[in-house]
């Protein structure tokens, strides 16, 4: 608080001092004039502002280094060239990507002066992406990719197979070491390119690359390439670790993959793949596989390029356009819908639904800032045109799958007319209440959301410790009775007839279903707060099913959190710490002995007759260790103190970095086919650090 109080002052006395052309009073106007125009070369403009090219310098920033270089491998593939692409986790913390494409090209750049290796990791915007001679379509970043991995690496390496020979060229900070040479030969019928980097220390405080993360990335590469095998391997343990992917079956196999924890409703999935052209004459190419569960939610997952465009677009419309009108055309030529009986909606075909959508267009033109809506007009069209007919087609040779997916609309459509009666009697509800808020949460006074916090808490006790220890301001609590309902097992209706899970869509504002509107939203950070014990993780889980089931938006902006209340309290004396896991505690113990001395402990006595909660384990000379079971044991001060103050809080941001292995996981923990949990219990058990039983 002291931090945000310091800020606003600052903010106030500039205001202060600034009048109408916003100079300060009394002084001089600041001559603005050619030497105020700052010209940053080369790279220097990534360095200065790194989050402007590759997001944030947090741990999602660090991968994208490995994204954008396998990228390059990757657009290799798509233009016929590369079959292979190996990631290595090196034992010195660098990574290298090589591929058995073309190899970047080596000779002289007539307009540089310079070799072309040099300037496709030296320049922005330059590379072989803009000659749709060479890449009909790309992914990455367009065109800055390798440059900026360059710029942000304290060392990279470039080694080339080309013409029988082994090109060699070493950067430090993005700057060449010394021009590029020959340093071999290369084996007989050896091309490509090999990239390893060393992440730049000043940019990135964690510099250590999660394995699982980037092989979500490359199994989600594999299954949209097809043709390509993609391998990751681990050198950085006694014991290499190593995973393959190859998926011969494509986007069928990424559709079985995403709902392998979900019984399937029909036999096989649908698949079709085709092209058409676009207005100027260039093939846009159109994938997409779906098939049908048991469950109640839509997974649809849509790539252009490679790229995971999460905000849909100009595909994503054609798509579910074809899937509507193809589905209705069947269901009224086979006398299983009647003019003037029940109509079905886009909405009630998606209940049950997982699919993936990919296209390859030369020219993408995307929508908003984060480049992940597509906007090409006439690709809609083109989509249409490719899965209207097949799907048509596959819906009378498989017409027993056919007659599943449509009885399964119809009770969506009855579904979604009784969610919408519960809306309307919530409405009702609230507008005879007043108001529509709900009782049991203390709201903050000021009302702008970016500046506002929602704390669903655990339990009424914790609630009531937050509600006395929080800074009233800013800080709403909403205190949660119990375990929520099970979202992952209830249609819409049956979720708006559960008082808990309607009080949190009232609270936050924006709707839910057909209604919701993140920009509606009332805080800009909804903080979950549970207990750090297994009945806390599970309620935790619950509400984050909830949230990416209903409300994934708030997701994707950032609006989500995780608290992290402490696990243990190191006393001394009147002197008390906190700390959040086994190390943080035994490294406040080993302080407080360094500090106190062996003398002093010695002169003491055994244990220096202190107070200490009930329960507190008492070791050395009188240090005594508390275990926090629940938020329920903390009192206000210490609540506020170690888990809601935000100078001296930690909060984890929720993001989702694979939609798909998000989606599979969430119905893995939270669906009703136990062997696939108990797998992932199993395999993960060994990073549990804290679990009460």
């Amino acid at each position: 608080m002291a931090k945000q109080k310091k800020e606003q002052k600052k903010a106030a006395v500039q205001k202060a001092e600034t009048s109408g052309n916003g100079h300060r009073n009394g002084a001089e106007a600041h001559a603005y004039t050619a030497e105020d125009i700052t010209v940053l070369k080369g790279l220097e403009a990534v360095r200065r502002r790194p989050a402007m090219y590759i997001g944030d310098v947090s741990t999602r920033g660090l991968h994208h280094l490995v994204y954008e270089v396998v990228d390059n491998s990757i657009d290799e593939a798509l233009a016929g060239f590369a079959r292979s692409i190996e990631v290595y986790l090196n034992k010195d913390g660098s990574v290298s990507v090589l591929d058995d494409g073309r190899g970047i090209p080596t000779d002289m750049h007539k307009q540089e002066k310079r070799s072309a290796l040099e300037v496709v990791m030296t320049v922005l915007h330059a590379g072989g992406k803009f000659d749709k001679n060479t890449y009909k379509v790309s992914g990455g970043l367009h065109g800055v990719g390798v440059s900026v991995v360059n710029a942000l690496s304290e060392w990279l390496q470039a080694e080339v197979y080309r013409d029988g020979k082994v090109w060699f060229q070493k950067y430090e900070r993005g700057d060449p070491v010394a021009p590029a040479k020959i340093t071999g030969k290369a084996d007989e019928g050896k091309t490509g390119t090999r990239i390893t980097f060393m992440p730049d220390g000043q940019i990135f405080k964690n510099r250590v690359f999660k394995f699982e993360t980037i092989a979500e990335r490359l199994r989600e590469l594999a299954f949209l390439n097809s043709e390509v095998t993609l391998r990751i391997i681990d050198r950085r343990n006694k014991t290499e670790q190593e995973e393959t992917f190859r998926f011969e079956g494509g986007l069928v196999e990424f559709v079985r993959y995403i709902d392998a924890t979900r019984p399937a409703l029909i036999r096989k999935p649908f698949s079709a793949r085709g092209s058409d052209k676009d207005e100027n004459g260039r093939p846009v190419e159109v994938e997409a596989a779906f098939q049908y569960n048991d469950e109640y939610s839509e997974n649809i997952f849509t790539y252009v390029n490679n790229i995971n465009t999460h905000e849909g677009g100009t595909h994503l419309v054609g798509f579910r356009t074809a899937l509507t009108r193809s589905l209705n055309a069947y269901a009224y030529k086979n006398g299983i819908l009647k003019e003037g009986g029940i109509v079905l909606s886009g909405d009630d075909f998606r209940e049950g639904f997982t699919g993936v959508i990919s296209v390859k267009v030369p020219e993408p033109q995307f929508e908003g800032q984060t480049k992940t809506k597509l906007g090409n007009s006439e690709v809609k069209s083109i989509v249409e045109s490719v899965i209207g007919p097949a799907l048509a087609s596959w819906l009378e040779e498989n017409s027993p799958d056919a007659k599943r997916i449509l009885d399964k609309a119809m009770r969506a459509a009855e579904a979604r007319e009784a969610a919408r009666k519960a809306r309307d009697l919530t409405r009702r509800k609230n507008a005879l209440s007043g108001g529509g808020l709900p009782g049991k949460l203390a709201d903050c006074s000021i009302n702008d959301p970016e500046h506002c916090e929602l704390y669903l808490v655990e339990g009424d006790s914790a609630g009531g410790s937050a509600k006395q220890g929080r800074d009233r301001r800013f800080q709403a609590i909403l205190p949660l009775k119990g375990k929520i309902l099970n979202v992952e097992k209830a249609r819409l209706h049956k979720i708006l007839e559960n008082e808990e899970i309607r009080n949190i869509f009232t609270a936050i504002g924006t709707g839910v279903g057909e209604e919701f509107d993140p920009e509606k939203v009332r805080y800009g950070k909804i903080i979950l707060m549970c207990d750090a014990d297994v009945d806390g993780s599970h309620i935790r889980t619950l509400l984050l099913t909830l949230l990416y089931r209903h409300m994934k938006a708030l997701i994707e902006l950032g609006h989500v959190f995780i608290a992290q209340p402490p696990l243990y309290k190191v006393k001394k004396g009147k002197q008390e710490f906190y700390a959040y896991d086994e190390e943080e505690r035994d490294e406040i113990v080993k302080r407080i002995k360094t500090e106190k001395g062996k003398k002093a402990e010695e002169a003491a006595g055994p244990a220096a007759e202190e107070q200490h909660e009930e329960g507190a384990v008492v070791i050395g000379n009188g240090i005594g260790i508390s275990r926090f079971k629940g938020l329920g044991e903390m009192n206000p001060e210490q609540l506020w103190s170690t888990t809601m103050n935000p100078d001296t809080r930690t909060i984890l941001q929720v993001s989702i970095e694979n939609a798909a292995d998000a989606d599979r996981t969430f119905s893995m923990l939270m669906g009703d086919d136990v062997e696939p949990r108990r797998a992932f219990i199993e395999k993960n058990a060994k990073y549990v650090r804290n679990l009460d039983v």
